[in-house]
């Protein structure tokens, strides 16, 4: 995929940047508009409860492990007294602690794209009736659905980034790893609900895989704004919004393809 996605980059760059800074700066200014801004405070605090309480409970199941790991190499050892392990236990748990902070930054993706699916609608609702409203709008996508599909994206988030943490650790070009990966993923979740409001599921993702370029590289934009600090809390909105406006310009391509093919097998 690489190669034809640097052609396209490099072929059409004037008129796909132009649309993917155009985007990017209507989905920026619509976040802080009044029907829009109340679905961002919802999902900021949605995201913050939830990295709340996966760290609680990674924080309290690896202070439990370092504890009984100290305890049971006292026992085995015997060469040191109560005092060294218990210290060491309080050291594994505040490592532990610190871990869990910088994992969540890596972790971003997974929670954007799980906190994104329960406000499809309510963003693109917002983003239509303001930019398209002449056009159809969407149908609402089942919570289900869209819970459903966020979920199976985070944990392959999850998954990208336990395979790629060892390269991360110990080799730069991890952090590329998990740039690209985030690319894909972020990209391919966000343009399909943004399409099955339209189209069935087994047609978005067909005119995903057609897009295939132009939707990774636009998931590069999402990628960037996730890895910024505070600010990423913000990308489940960012990134739905987003997404409406890329996909509206490759459904008018396809429309656009269409239609003279339909005209012409007219009698």
């Amino acid at each position: 995929m690489a190669p034809s996605v640097w052609r396209l980059v490099f072929s059409h760059r004037p008129a796909y940047l132009s649309c993917m800074l155009d985007a990017a700066i209507k989905a920026l200014t619509d976040m802080l508009r009044p029907p829009l801004r109340s679905v961002l405070i919802k999902s900021i605090l949605l995201a913050l409860a939830l990295i709340v309480v996966i760290g609680i409970a990674l924080q309290r199941l690896l202070s439990s492990l370092a504890e009984s790991g100290a305890t049971w190499a006292e026992q085995s050892s015997g060469f040191a007294p109560h005092s060294a392990w218990a210290a060491l236990a309080w050291f594994l748990s505040i490592m532990a602690g610190l871990g869990i902070v910088t994992g969540a930054i890596f972790l971003m993706p997974a929670v954007t794209v799980f906190v994104g699916s329960f406000f499809v609608d309510d963003v693109a609702d917002a983003v239509e009736r303001r930019h398209y409203p002449v056009e159809p709008p969407g149908r609402a996508l089942p919570i289900i659905t869209a819970v459903v599909e966020g979920a199976k994206f985070a944990l392959l988030s999850i998954l990208v980034y336990v395979v790629a943490l060892p390269f991360v650790l110990f080799a730069g070009f991890g952090l590329l790893v998990l740039f690209f990966a985030n690319s894909y993923l972020l990209g391919r979740n966000f343009f399909e609900l943004a399409a099955m409001r339209f189209y069935p599921p087994w047609e978005a993702k067909a005119l995903r895989k057609r897009h295939a370029g132009y939707v990774f590289i636009t998931g590069m934009v999402i990628s960037l704004f996730v890895s910024i600090p505070i600010v990423n809390l913000a990308t489940p909105v960012f990134a739905m919004a987003f997404m409406v406006h890329i996909h509206k310009r490759v459904a008018a391509k396809r429309v656009a393809l269409i239609e003279p093919a339909r005209r012409s097998s007219l009698p």
